[in-house]
């Protein structure tokens, strides 16, 4: 998936943050092009983007967080560069978008985080609930789907795509199992936003999933304001 971009017809509704999560190989990347024309075929501008990255400076940061040579970073470091391209992602990117109009469809965020660098890397979760409020404010997203599949499963995956292995899909199965681990908790927990997908079945069938979690979402969406989203 390449750096944000946006349509040329504007939609008269406010803007929705939709964010894509789950473990590597579970899809997400592979399944937002339909969710994309889902949206467009709507009549809503749309802008898609990713995290790491999404704006020319956060894009740099991320090739220096997924360089394999990036090995010796510490976890603080680690947390503190996510955030910091977190921060221009969110000025030059989504809240333009949001502010004009526009619906985001990010190819991860801070769910992430919690995820890789609180599940993953052990880092205490208060202290990303700390950066999350400094960086994000209350902007939280709208809706979430959550790619969900074993951490073999989509290891396999990740590591038979053609291509280097990043600094992240280099890393030891428990570490995936402690990243799924807290995105199913966090799913929990907020029911309201999280839609949880089945990433193990066929592709055919999670872009159903997918779809359907989209399509029903946009018909509430699309009826009222936004819903207060939880944290």
């Amino acid at each position: 998936m390449g750096v944000a971009h946006s349509s040329l017809t504007a939609g008269p509704d406010p803007g929705r943050f939709i964010t894509l999560e789950g473990i590597e190989g579970a899809g997400k990347s592979t399944q937002l092009s339909a969710l994309e024309r889902l949206l467009r075929e709507r009549g809503l501008e749309l802008v898609t983007t990713r995290e790491p990255g999404g704006s020319p400076f956060a894009e740099r940061l991320r090739a220096l967080l997924l360089d394999p040579h990036s090995n010796g970073m510490s976890a603080t470091t680690e947390l503190l560069l996510l955030f910091a391209a977190r921060a221009e992602h969110l000025e030059k990117t989504i809240r333009p978008a949001l502010d004009a109009g526009a619906w985001v469809i990010s190819d991860r965020f801070t769910d992430a985080t919690y995820a890789y660098q609180g599940g993953g890397r052990g880092v205490d979760l208060a202290s990303i609930a700390l950066l999350e409020d400094l960086v994000q404010g209350p902007l939280r997203p709208d809706l979430t789907l959550l790619f969900d599949l074993p951490p073999a499963v989509g290891l396999a995956r990740a590591r038979g795509r053609p291509g280097v292995v990043d600094r992240f899909e280099s890393e030891r199965l428990s570490f995936f199992e402690a990243a799924r681990a807290v995105y199913l908790e966090r799913a929990q927990a907020c029911p309201e936003r999280y839609r949880l997908l089945d990433a193990s079945l066929s592709l055919e069938e999670v872009r159903a999933q997918a779809l359907a979690a989209t399509s029903d979402f946009l018909d509430r969406a699309l009826g009222g304001p936004p819903a207060e989203p939880c944290p």
